[in-house]
C-alpha cells in the first residue's frame, strides 16, 4: 500500500521535473539510476530513500524541503482545501500552463494573474 508522504513526494518530484522541462530519462542519468526508478518514485510506488531525494533535489535545483512543501499530514483533505482537482500535478495541461506562466516576465505575469482572478470571479 502506498504511503501518502511517498505519493506527495513523488508528485512533487514529477511537478518539477516537469517544471524544469526534464525527462524521466535525464533525471535518472543525473541521479545515476534506470527511468523506471523514476516512474516508480513519481506514482509513490517505491519510497525514496533520503540520500536517493538529496542527489534529486540537487539534480532539478531545488532544496529538500520542497517535497514536502503542501503536505499537511493528510493529502484526504488536500484538494478541498484549495479547490483543485485532486492530482492537479499529474494533469500535463496544468503543468504546461504553469511552465508557460513562469517563462512570461514578472510584471506581464502579475497583469495576467490580476486578468485570470477577475475573469475565475466573474464566472
Amino acid at each position: 500500500m502506498k504511503h501518502p508522504v511517498d505519493v506527495h513526494v513523488g508528485k512533487r518530484i514529477r511537478h518539477r521535473r516537469w517544471m524544469t522541462g526534464t525527462t524521466q530519462q535525464n533525471l535518472a542519468d543525473k541521479v545515476g539510476i534506470k527511468f523506471q526508478q523514476i516512474q516508480k518514485y513519481e506514482t509513490g510506488m517505491n519510497r525514496v530513500s533520503a540520500s536517493r531525494l538529496w542527489d534529486i533535489a540537487h539534480a532539478l535545483g531545488v532544496d529538500i524541503a520542497f517535497f514536502f512543501e503542501g503536505y499537511d499530514g493528510d493529502l484526504n483533505d488536500m484538494p478541498g482545501a484549495t479547490g483543485l482537482p485532486g492530482d492537479v500535478l499529474a494533469d500535463k495541461e496544468a503543468l504546461d500552463l504553469l511552465r508557460s506562466y513562469y517563462a512570461i516576465p514578472e510584471n506581464q505575469r502579475r497583469r495576467l494573474f490580476d486578468l485570470a482572478r477577475v475573469l475565475s470571479d466573474a464566472a
